[in-house]
């Protein structure tokens, strides 16, 4: 295993001479849907139908294919384009945002930078920020994806009030346990947003190879001796599904520039915000899972 990997840094290393050194992969990302379909299931007007019909569109909507084009120091991360069903663009465009996704993802680990552009509530953002660096452990575990020796690395990182992948829906059931008193629903306003709870912090599993020595990996995660093939983030997984080394056809590795520019943490304290205006106004309207509407 040994020599493999030796031929393959010393065959690789040609590539990172290259000038024009360019690579290409392709990411497969899901999102656990359950906790979502759970806060729905407190609407009675549901049918097992219509239930049906909105397990299979969530399903879709978290299921998405990325694709990371590389160099010697930046990439581009970015969903591959496709069609919408007609009345689903604008739905589709706000829950992929709040869900984390949307846009691209423009990382330079040589100068530390992010830039991330977003809609959200349709309005542009242009997230500009350092690279949030990891505590990366190393593990003794390895594995192949694909041709490709890999090896295991676990991180912490705290949760974020801009992404709801990992948002918990505690239910009726929870908030008894915790022995919450029930006030009468005549007299206090319940709401969707007030059902749901965010973790204090995600572990990190994430697998990446040597073979590819490039500091680079899907969304913002990179920091690692090699291209990170494979990341699970709490309810999230991302694996690659393909790779192209020193591509024929280059992409232009450069970052957004329209949208109203933030830092993240500004860009989180305006989605936090927009959340506490939405639960001030549909706060005293039923909704899926016995809450206020989200609109």
């Amino acid at each position: 295993m040994k020599k493999v990997l030796i031929a393959s840094l010393i065959l690789f290393s040609g590539f990172l001479n290259a000038q024009d050194f360019q690579g290409m992969a392709v990411y497969e990302s899901k999102t656990s849907t359950a906790d979502f379909m759970k806060g729905m299931g407190g609407n009675r007007e549901i049918t097992p139908e219509m239930q049906k019909n909105m397990e299979e569109r969530m399903k879709k909507m978290f299921e998405k294919t990325f694709v990371l084009n590389f160099d010697k120091s930046a990439s581009i991360y970015k969903e591959e384009e496709k069609l919408e069903a007609p009345g689903q663009q604008g739905g589709g465009r706000m829950m992929s945002s709040m869900m984390g996704g949307g846009g691209t993802h423009y990382k330079n680990v040589k100068t530390e930078k992010v830039i991330i552009d977003k809609e959200f509530f349709g309005k542009e953002f242009l997230i500009s920020d350092s690279l949030p660096k990891l505590a990366w452990k190393l593990e003794g575990e390895s594995k192949k994806i694909g041709q490709y020796n890999c090896f295991k690395a676990t991180a912490v990182r705290p949760s974020s009030d801009s992404d709801f992948r990992n948002f918990r829906f505690r239910g009726k059931d929870d908030e008894k346990k915790e022995g919450e008193t029930k006030k009468d629903s005549s007299n206090s306003k319940t709401n969707l947003m007030d059902q749901w709870e965010k973790p204090e912090e995600i572990i990190i599993t994430a697998w990446y190879s040597p073979e590819i020595p490039v500091n680079q990996g899907p969304e913002n995660y990179w920091g690692l001796p090699g291209l990170i093939l494979e990341v699970n983030d709490g309810k999230t997984s991302i694996l690659c599904s393909k790779i192209v080394m020193n591509t024929k056809d280059k992409v232009e590795i450069k970052p957004a520039t329209k949208g109203k520019q933030v830092t993240q943490a500004e860009y989180d304290e305006i989605v936090k915000k927009k959340m506490e205006e939405m639960k001030e106004m549909y706060g005293g309207k039923r909704g899926p899972g016995g809450g206020g509407r989200f609109h």
